[in-house]
């Protein structure tokens, strides 16, 4: 009778070096998704400050043919929330429409009430508040 003293063929992966794979795994994952998220709200904030100005060269439109911004907002506006068509991250008002100014307001919605900048305003001048959050 012989016994074969050669190691076996089959290669595979221990318990120890399955775990410190999941173990590196979720220390990317916690560094990377907070990550992602901010990168999601920055995007999501940009597409409403275009929002915002294609809000205010309308009502530049409208004080070119009327010579007031009253009267702009309500049912002329032509849209309300950021983006134009499916879920809305952000809500946009016309306020305080004077024969001279106007302020464009985006509150966010949803996910994105998380988003450090909070609610943007746009005025007549093109300032924007918070001033951090215009690039």
């Amino acid at each position: 009778m012989m016994i074969n003293n050669r190691p076996s063929k089959n290669r595979g992966f221990n318990l120890i070096e399955l775990m410190i794979v999941v173990v590196i795994i979720g220390i990317i994952a916690a560094i990377a998704y907070p990550s992602y998220l901010e990168q999601v709200r920055e995007t999501r904030r940009a597409n409403a400050q275009a929002d915002m100005l294609e809000l205010a060269s309308y009502l530049e439109r409208f004080y070119g043919e009327n010579f007031t911004y009253q009267g702009a907002g309500g049912g002329n506006q032509p849209f309300g929330q950021s983006p134009k068509t499916g879920q809305a991250y952000y809500n946009l008002n016309l306020n305080n429409l004077t024969d001279t100014g106007f302020n464009v307001q985006a509150v966010p919605q949803g996910s994105q009430a998380a988003d450090n900048c909070g609610t943007m305003v746009l005025d007549e001048t093109s300032a924007g508040t918070p001033a951090g959050c215009w690039n």
